[in-house]
């Protein structure tokens, strides 16, 4: 059992529901290698959960995470921060492998590995009070794994900017750069979130998670969409969508999630 993450699946009995993944270390959920580690083995589990068709990725009403956990990493060595670096820069992108769309609602703070954990996610919501920011250069350290999807979101120049300095930056520039996708009053994060994520509960899973992997795949995006695409010939949903968009036009398929 996880310490200091929680899953909870919503919706009642329905076939399909959204899964809130939750990081609860209070105060300020502060993210050590435990907590990534917990995060990661979270998300590998709902990502082979067929009845999940979304996912919001939460900490609570106050804050989604200050940063990391820097007790820890000062007591580090060389040796050490070397044996888990690999392990950490690979569970940090959890988000990104899971084939469900997924939103992260952010209250308060997303700093550090905070803020790459969330890059990885489809969708960015957050409260117009909220800072976000890699502050890592302060303590002497880099981002260990949001640099790279920081610099396709925001550009180079601006990524530059926010990694070099590591300042914090305010909701409206956020939404300007490109960082988050919604910024909305602090009360209405989590329910817009949420209402997000629901809108997948009835869509085609399997095209959904193809999706996803070209996005994930970067510069071979293009030889991966050829892949995914012809597989999806071989799924009911493409049956269901391409016979009922003919009949009925599209957006009238009851999709199945095979």
């Amino acid at each position: 059992m996880a310490e200091f993450v929680t899953v909870d699946e919503l919706d009642g009995e329905s076939e399909r529901r959204v899964a809130v993944l939750r990081i609860a270390r209070a105060p300020m959920n502060l993210l050590n290698i435990q907590v990534v580690r917990e995060l990661a083995a979270a998300a590998r589990a709902i990502g082979e959960d067929p009845r999940i068709a979304a996912v919001v990725v939460y900490g609570d009403e106050r804050v989604f995470c200050a940063g990391d956990d820097l007790a820890e990493l000062a007591a580090l060595s060389t040796e050490q921060a070397t044996a888990v670096s690999a392990d950490l820069q690979h569970a940090l992108g959890c988000l990104a492998r899971l084939p469900q769309p997924t939103v992260a609602a952010i209250s308060g703070y997303a700093l550090g590995s905070g803020l790459e954990l969330a890059l990885g996610a489809d969708r960015r919501i957050i409260g117009d009070n909220v800072k976000l920011g890699l502050p890592q250069i302060k303590a002497g350290l880099i981002p260990l794994a949001g640099i790279r999807r920081l610099t396709g979101l925001v550009g180079p120049g601006a990524a530059k900017d926010l990694v070099y300095t590591g300042r914090f930056v305010e909701p409206e520039e956020a939404r300007s750069l490109g960082l988050v996708d919604e910024v909305v009053a602090p009360d209405d994060v989590y329910t817009a979130a949420l209402r997000w994520a629901r809108g997948f509960i009835d869509g085609p899973a399997r095209a959904l998670a193809a999706a996803k992997a070209v996005f994930e795949a970067g510069p071979h995006g293009h030889d991966r969409a050829r892949i995914e695409w012809s597989e999806l010939f071989g799924t009911e949903d493409r049956l269901i969508g391409t016979r009922s968009s003919l009949v009925d036009g599209p957006g009238s398929a009851e999709f199945v999630g095979r």
